[in-house]
């Protein structure tokens, strides 16, 4: 998939005795979106905005180890097993013997030839990884002006692990002239080495500047166009985790102690063995209990009260990310945590008074968002039609961020519609949920629409319900509504010759918050990669047998 982005010059930093200048340079092709303001909280912006870079950077995907040496010695080895083996049959030996004589000459050669190459190919990627981090990445910073902050969001390399960083106006001393809207900004390594050099004695200025938008001449030597084709997965990433921000969730907070704890028994210990998970186990009234495997060592969180109503016990993975959250806390006033369950996605805010900072985590390390589920399946899925998903939008695009009620009663819409429309944008990138803060936000990932019909069947179930759905193979339906407000749904789906009977239970956000299914997929992974194709078709058939 290919992004196009264009650049009035690059972003830059004027550093004084006493005064800091910050200057992003943004993507002229979009719409004019500016900012400029002083900051008033220097260091904790300092901190906050290094932390979103450790995400950028962050790789912890499986490196194998270097095996050129064994696979020279296993050669030389196979070499003297075929000598043996060709001194045994005295008929063929001359003849095989030339002709591998003559083919490991040539791949000597070849080697040889080739050798400098590798080496210096080797070299320069070892050099990129160290001192040039922009050219390996491959996606620039999104960074959206909104009426109450200025947030920035980016993705891990090995995209399973997803940042945000949002600043509210509380952070400034003054705001200068800016618009509302979103874009890419050229953020490179040596702007991130300028941000270290933030002090609070310093007077900073903070700038997205609008003069990129007055380039009219392609030609200037300080405008660059840059055309990246990214990966589908990446793309989806981002929509994944605005999806799986909208889950039912069990929350709870831990206090800046209670996280350094955490980090500091990461630091100190490396597992050799499985399993590598950190277990949650929460009480009512009681400290958050975190056990990590495989050591059992056992932390408790005394100044960290579970407040929900039920008992649960959740365990994560891929947990050495968490470090990245290690930069704020001496700055930060709590750490919000939400749980979507064992195995899934886990989300940590980071409340930095008048800033927040969002680290979102698959499921597990080696499991990305693009892979690790597909929670648009899990949110809310009402058809709505195209007319009453455009009054939605407009009306959130107006006032750039809400919440679903506030919506509802403004647009006269029932609130499920709303819900429909906005998992709808959500999905398709023109909207985010600020999981921090309960509400909806306008965010344009993308200048062009972005090609739902290769990113919305990321897996071959939903296709393959619609297909069900459309070929009348879905009956019997049962929809039940539950003393809590749920809606519960049995049905019989016929696929490929066999029947099938889903369940789900779908709560008053229109969420799966539980189902069960007698196909094989389901038995083998639950939830944990989202619902089977049968389930899917049975909410998909429910949902146009009401609304047709």
């Amino acid at each position: 998939m290919e992004f196009r982005y264009a650049y009035h010059g690059s972003s830059a930093v004027e550093s004084r005795g006493d005064r800091t200048a910050m200057s992003f340079a943004p993507d002229t092709r979009r719409e004019p979106t500016y900012f400029s303001g002083e900051l008033g909280q220097g260091v904790s912006f300092r901190e906050a905005i290094s932390a979103l870079h450790d995400v950028v950077i962050s790789d912890l995907r499986y490196q194998p180890k270097d095996k050129s040496a064994y696979k020279a010695w296993a050669a030389q080895r196979d070499e003297r097993e075929l000598q043996q083996i060709l001194a045994t049959r005295k008929d063929t030996a001359e003849k095989i013997g030339k002709l591998h004589t003559e083919l490991a000459e040539l791949q000597r050669r070849f080697n040889e030839r080739r050798s400098d190459f590798e080496r210096a190919k080797k070299d320069y990627f070892n050099f990129l990884y160290k001192r040039d981090y922009n050219a390996w990445l491959v996606l620039d910073p999104v960074i959206t002006v909104h009426p109450d902050e200025i947030s920035f969001e980016c993705f891990s390399k090995d995209e399973s692990t997803y940042g945000r960083l949002a600043a509210g106006y509380g952070v400034f001393k003054s705001i200068g002239e800016h618009a509302c809207g979103t874009t890419n900004i050229d953020y490179s390594d040596a702007l991130y080495q300028e941000f270290q050099k933030i002090r609070g004695y310093k007077t900073t200025k903070l700038e997205v500047d609008p003069s990129g938008f007055d380039v009219k001449t392609e030609g200037e030597a300080d405008f660059r166009e840059v055309k990246i084709d990214l990966p589908d997965s990446w793309v989806r990433g981002f929509l994944q985790v605005s999806s799986a921000m909208t889950l039912p969730s069990v929350t709870f907070s831990l206090h800046p102690v209670d996280m350094q704890n955490v980090c500091h028994l990461l630091r100190r210990h490396r597992e050799q063995v499985g399993p590598r998970s950190l277990r949650f186990h929460l009480a009512p009234g009681q400290p958050v209990r975190m056990v990590f495997e495989p050591w059992g060592y056992e932390v408790i969180c005394r100044r960290s009260i579970y407040e929900g109503s039920q008992q649960h016990e959740i365990r994560t993975w891929g947990r050495r990310r968490l470090l990245v959250l290690e930069r704020l806390i001496p700055v930060a006033q709590r750490f919000r945590v939400h749980l979507l369950g064992t195995g899934l996605p886990a989300f940590y805010v980071a409340d930095l008074g008048d800033m927040s900072f969002t680290l979102g985590l698959s499921g597990w390390t080696s499991n990305d968002w693009s892979r690790a589920g597909n929670f648009d399946l899990l949110a809310p899925r009402m058809e709505v039609d195209e007319f009453t998903r455009r009054r939605v939008f407009e009306g959130l695009k107006k006032r750039w961020f809400a919440a679903p009620d506030e919506l509802a009663t403004q647009l006269e819409l029932p609130r499920s519609a709303v819900l429909g429309a906005l998992g709808a944008y959500t999905q398709a990138g023109r909207a985010i949920f600020d999981i921090n803060r309960g509400v909806y936000r306008a965010r344009e990932l993308s200048l062009d629409p972005l090609p739902l019909d290769r990113l919305r069947f990321a897996s071959d179930r939903e296709e393959l319900a619609s297909r069900i759905v459309a070929a009348s193979g879905v009956d019997q339906i049962k929809a039940q509504h539950t003393p809590e407000r749920a809606l519960r749904l049995e049905g019989r789906v016929k696929s490929q010759g066999h029947a099938f009977t889903p369940s789900l239970l779908i709560d008053p956000d229109l969420r799966i918050v539980e189902a069960r299914c007698s196909c094989n997929f389901f038995q083998q992974n639950k939830l944990f990669k989202g619902p089977c194709d049968h389930m899917i078709a049975l909410r998909l058939a429910h949902s146009r047998r009401i609304f047709s």
